[in-house]
């Protein structure tokens, strides 16, 4: 699970509040007393992260973050059930563009359109084979996607193998992609 962290830059009564109910949370939050003490803290190249700020227009960082990072609350009170939906929906949103995109080798794997591309080319996966493709290791495989149990056969691996290999090569002419040895699957 991807961990999710929320800055909160000033706001100490919006904090403790938080901090109060935290064991609710899919998210880790840590406060800042100022933009100064956060930039001598926090890598702004991360992405997944969300800043919770007064006003944005003080910020000096808004340079180096984008407004899907940035959360203002300047006009208390509100209440605090509006306050985790406008959390929760930006939170939601940057795990949608967090988790989006993988790169493999010179391909691109979109988690969420389900697209497999190289050289402006498509190719639509279903489920089970970006899985495959996120869990090379037979024993992955098996453990993770059909819930290993002792009776199950391998060749029910071995065809989802070979379909996306098949699909690979008609697509992309690459018939080296996804390969096998005798530890299990791998990308080149």
């Amino acid at each position: 699970m991807i961990t999710q962290n929320i800055f909160i830059i000033g706001h100490g009564s919006l904090y403790e509040t938080l901090d109060e109910i935290k064991e609710i949370f899919f998210f880790k939050i840590s406060r800042f007393d100022d933009e100064e003490e956060f930039i001598k803290n926090f890598d702004l190249d991360k992405k997944n992260f969300l800043i919770i700020s007064q006003n944005q227009n003080k910020l000096k960082i808004n340079r180096k973050i984008t407004d899907k990072n940035l959360l203002c609350f300047s006009n208390f009170p509100l209440p605090l059930s509006k306050i985790l939906e406008l959390i929760n929906v930006k939170l939601l949103k940057l795990k949608f563009n967090y988790q989006s995109k993988v790169n493999i080798q010179n391909y691109e794997l979109n988690l969420n359109s389900k697209f497999f591309s190289k050289n402006n080319m498509y190719l639509k996966l279903t489920e089970k084979e970006i899985e495959i493709i996120l869990y090379l290791n037979v024993l992955d495989l098996q453990k993770n996607i059909w819930t290993y149990s002792a009776n199950m056969e391998t060749h029910t691996v071995e065809t989802h193998i070979y379909r996306l290999r098949k699909k690979i090569s008609n697509k992309f002419n690459d018939e080296s992609f996804l390969l096998s040895d005798k530890n299990g699957y791998f990308i080149k």
